[in-house]
């Protein structure tokens, strides 16, 4: 089959994070866990002593003299089972007698256990009301995850405006997370003016922490000239940082830029690892350009069969050039059995998944069933189109 191979564009859509799980504990609960194990080396749960020292003084504090500090660490005791034995329940407890103090940790901790359904029935309206209350005062994460409850439209009603608003509350203090949304707000344009110059600006402060995913991007708009000037160097270091931390869709992008010696020197290669790696992940794409460079030999030795391995995986997520590429495989029997039905199958979901755009790929997949059906039966091509009918993508 002809390479039909195109560039994998990266869309800069705003891919919501679930929820920080329980985890990501607030800076100063690590602190004050911090604090717990300088006081006394053993804080993990002992059958034999159910409460070490330790634990007896931050459970007077809390229970004795009402202290928030310590209410919220033996929240984070109890959910960890440092100490004490693990129990969400208890550790539920003990947060929401911090915040109802007023404590925006144990506020941030308690909407998370709401919404994991965690030692209290999932509610997500009690976790938008947890993280309100903390986010008014300022706790960045309580922050981005309002956000991410009116993107979602969990817990309230989904209100693209007020995610933004959210997210850039907790974007101005540092939160990656929350920029890296931000900047994919502004490049989408979904509640706030379309701008890619904001959108840069905000996944440039999201790569410089680290954030695989805004590096990725912000590869992507040098590729494209997109808020910056176009620049293929640029492009190929951003993907390399975000695919060496295992991003796929970079992969994916600099397994192109490699194909292509764009910002990079030419290597087929080092273009077949970038592609194996996200092609492993499940890119579609990089499945589906990992089958090309099979099929013709590039990097690799030429290998059909490898080839109608990947095509058929990137075929199965519904990529079009893959079930064309496919499709073509069972009309020749090239590695695979020839089988009209199979071939018409695969070219008609093809020719129905190419866009408009896609005019000429388009054009010979309906070409292709034309000229398969010529040599099938009445009753082949009606179970060919009933097989096109239930097929549905992989998961």
């Amino acid at each position: 089959m002809p390479d039909n191979r195109q560039q994998k564009h990266l869309t800069p859509a705003d891919r919501q994070r679930s929820v920080v799980t329980r985890s990501t504990l607030a800076s100063r609960g690590l602190e004050l866990a911090l604090k717990v194990r300088q006081e006394n080396e053993h804080t993990r749960y002992d059958e034999n002593d159910a409460y070490p020292e330790t634990v007896r003084r931050w459970y007077y504090r809390a229970e004795e003299q009402d202290d928030a500090d310590a209410q919220y660490m033996l929240g984070v005791m109890y959910e960890e089972g440092d100490g004490v034995p693990q129990d969400a329940a208890e550790a539920v407890r003990w947060y929401r007698r911090a915040a109802e103090q007023g404590d925006a940790d144990a506020q941030f901790m308690l909407g998370v256990m709401y919404a994991e359904g965690d030692g209290v029935p999932q509610d997500a309206t009690e976790a938008v009301r947890w993280y309100r209350r903390a986010a008014e005062q300022g706790h960045a994460g309580a922050q981005y995850n309002l956000g991410v409850s009116y993107a979602n439209g969990k817990g309230v009603p989904q209100d693209n405006a007020e995610a933004v608003y959210w997210y850039r509350q907790a974007a101005e203090q540092g939160d990656a997370d929350a920029q890296y949304n931000l900047g994919g707000r502004y490049a989408s344009g979904d509640g706030v003016p379309q701008d890619d110059v904001e959108a840069v600006r905000w996944y440039r402060r999201a790569s410089e922490q680290g954030d695989a995913r805004a590096q990725g991007f912000l590869g992507h708009m040098y590729d494209k000239g997109q808020g910056v000037p176009q620049d293929d160097t640029e492009a190929a270091r951003w993907f390399r940082q975000a695919a060496e931390q295992g991003f796929a869709l970079a992969q994916l992008s600099l397994g192109f830029m490699y194909n292509e010696g764009r910002g990079v020197p030419q290597d087929d290669t080092e273009a077949v690892r970038w592609y194996q790696r996200s092609a492993e992940q499940g890119t579609a794409q990089a499945q589906y350009n990992l089958g090309l460079m099979y099929a013709n030999g590039r990097g690799v030795p030429e290998n059909w069969h490898e080839a109608a391995v990947w095509y058929r995986r990137a075929a199965d997520q519904g990529l079009a050039d893959a079930q064309l590429s496919l499709g073509g495989m069972y009309i020749l029997g090239q590695c695979v059995p020839q089988d009209y039905v199979q071939a018409h199958k695969w070219v008609n979901l093809a020719a129905a998944r190419f866009l408009s755009s896609d005019g000429e790929s388009r054009d010979q997949a309906v070409q292709l069933r034309e000229e398969v059906s010529s040599k099938m039966t009445p009753a082949q091509i009606a179970e060919a189109q009933r097989l096109a009918r239930e097929w549905e993508p992989a998961q």
